[in-house]
């Protein structure tokens, strides 16, 4: 594995950094950066954290590439045996003990631990999960968000299967309401003491 994304990690690093700036006041993100055990790396941990993000659904989801221009990426999640789900389990906690420290990575499994547990009656197990859908400030508000959604919508729809997503930013929800989704629940993340909501969309018969 480690090969493998170090491999990659060049192709995805310029991803990578527009999520930085496009996420820098997400609770989530920010609480991350936040532990991470060498303050004076704290940006180039979370620029590791995006670029294994990216290469993990890569490897076990799926993404949503701009093309030459890096200004976002969306990054999902879709169901997996178990053996792949332990497999990336196991990697992603590898890569944040590793590069981000003890306190992060447990920051990280609780707050996880969290929002899986108030999905879970919420959601299905065939859902796709929009995992992360970041945009560089300056393109934001010119409909380039949608264009990297819509080709897993697309995708979803001729699979009837549905989405989720979860969100710690209410100017976004009525973007996501555009695309189809719908609130499903909202709840209180106790380590980033934040309100999120989570959104739904049920697959459009084609």
């Amino acid at each position: 594995m480690a090969n493998d994304f170090a491999n990659h990690a060049r192709k995805y690093r310029g991803y990578s950094e527009g999520l930085y700036p496009a996420l820098a006041g997400d609770p989530f993100y920010m609480t991350l950066e936040k532990r991470v055990s060498d303050p004076a790396k704290s940006k180039e941990a979370m620029l590791r954290y995006y670029d294994y993000s990216i290469y993990e659904a890569d490897q076990f989801g799926k993404i949503v590439e701009p093309g030459d221009d890096p200004f976002g990426v969306s990054v999902w999640s879709v169901p997996l045996s178990e053996q792949e789900m332990k497999d990336k389990a196991r990697q992603k906690k590898q890569l944040i003990q590793q590069e981000m420290g003890d306190s992060c990575l447990a920051a990280y499994e609780e707050i996880n631990a969290f929002m899986s547990n108030a999905a879970q009656p919420l959601t299905a197990d065939e859902d796709w999960y929009l995992s992360i859908l970041g945009i560089l400030p300056e393109y934001q508000g010119k409909g380039l968000g949608g264009d990297l959604i819509r080709p897993i919508l697309e995708m979803a729809d001729s699979a009837g299967v549905s989405t989720f997503l979860e969100t710690f930013t209410p100017r976004n929800m009525s973007f996501y309401e555009r695309l189809g989704y719908t609130t499903a629940g909202s709840f209180l993340e106790p380590v980033t003491e934040s309100k999120y909501w989570l959104m739904r969309r049920t697959p459009v018969r084609i």
